[in-house]
């Protein structure tokens, strides 16, 4: 059975490209091998990550994600069985969610501010898929 899941949290300390890199890294090591995709959006202060696969995978990762110190404030915005997948051609893409136009933001949020703990999931969602429809996801399937 196939899952999606999307969670927000904030970042404790500062998130460098550094930091993006070994985290990037370490999904490309670790997803393909346990059939997980997704797309990790972040700026210097959150990170809003959507995962998709088999339930079990996908729930083992999210109890490791609860246990990881580099955030704090988790917050499971959206989760739910799908047919297919989403994200199927990244084996985890990103985004920087610092470089967003604000007229972007604005359709999916009330202010022109990345806040995803105040979004609802399926806007959330929404705008990352339109960060994929105008190409603004990087990575390698």
């Amino acid at each position: 059975m196939l899952v999606r899941l999307l969670y927000a949290s904030h970042a404790v300390g500062e998130v460098t490209h550094a930091l993006i890199q070994e985290i990037m890294q370490k999904a490309h090591a670790h997803n393909p091998h346990n059939g997980i995709t997704g797309i990790l959006c972040h700026s210097d202060k959150l990170y809003m990550q959507v995962l998709e696969g088999g339930r079990d995978a996908i729930n083992a990762l999210y109890a490791k994600i609860l246990r990881d110190p580099r955030h704090t404030d988790v917050v499971l915005l959206h989760y739910e069985e799908i047919c297919e997948r989403r994200y199927a051609g990244w084996t985890m893409g990103q985004a920087n969610l610092s470089k967003i136009n604000a007229s972007t933001l604005l359709r999916f949020s009330v202010l022109p501010t990345i806040n995803p703990h105040a979004m609802s999931g399926k806007n959330s969602l929404a705008l990352i898929d339109e960060l994929m429809a105008t190409a603004t996801i990087v990575g390698r399937p």
